[in-house]
């Protein structure tokens, strides 16, 4: 209508922290643009290693990330991420791997970034490939009970996304 072209990729954040730009913002937009997600892991938190505090030379115990404004906040999701572990034991995988195969499972998700500081953080991210296929709608369903943080359509985004359905096949 405007003669302008519709995006065909971005690279958000997303994580079971980080939902609302994947899963409500860009609702429209799929299957016309594909994603490139970044923190997964959510700087490390979701693989559970800071539940017992930060442990020494990781990202949380910098000088640089003890100063942000939202260093509290890291530290109440990795609480919020121990009530992950009984869905990680049933599956038989690790924190970090639930946490990834969660974001790889988005059918609207291209490719996930992942970092890794060692060998054996790659193996392990690697691991999260076999579990993929375990999370099924019902353990979906459960991951996002536990989380509590599912975006809700605002009456505001629902306006915008019902005026974008027209113009949703010409993107």
């Amino acid at each position: 209508r405007l003669g302008l072209v519709g995006p065909s990729f971005d690279q958000p954040e997303y994580n079971l922290f980080a939902r609302e730009k994947v899963e409500v913002e860009f609702a429209q937009l799929y299957p016309s643009i594909g994603l490139t997600t970044w923190s997964p892991l959510a700087s490390g938190v979701l693989t559970g290693k800071y539940s017992k505090g930060v442990p020494e030379g990781s990202r949380l115990s910098l000088k640089e990330f003890k100063a942000r404004p939202d260093y509290k906040y890291f530290m109440r999701l990795a609480e919020q991420t121990e009530k992950l572990r009984p869905v990680a034991a049933k599956l038989n995988c690790t924190l970090g791997q639930l946490a990834l195969a969660w974001c790889l499972a988005n059918p609207n998700v291209s490719t996930v970034i992942g970092g890794a500081s060692n060998e054996k953080q790659i193996e392990e991210n690697l691991g999260a490939l076999e579990v993929v296929d375990k999370l099924t709608p019902e353990i979906l369903k459960e991951i996002d009970q536990i989380m509590g943080t599912k975006p809700k359509l605002s009456r505001s985004m629902a306006q915008v996304q019902y005026r974008l359905r027209p113009l949703r096949h010409k993107l």
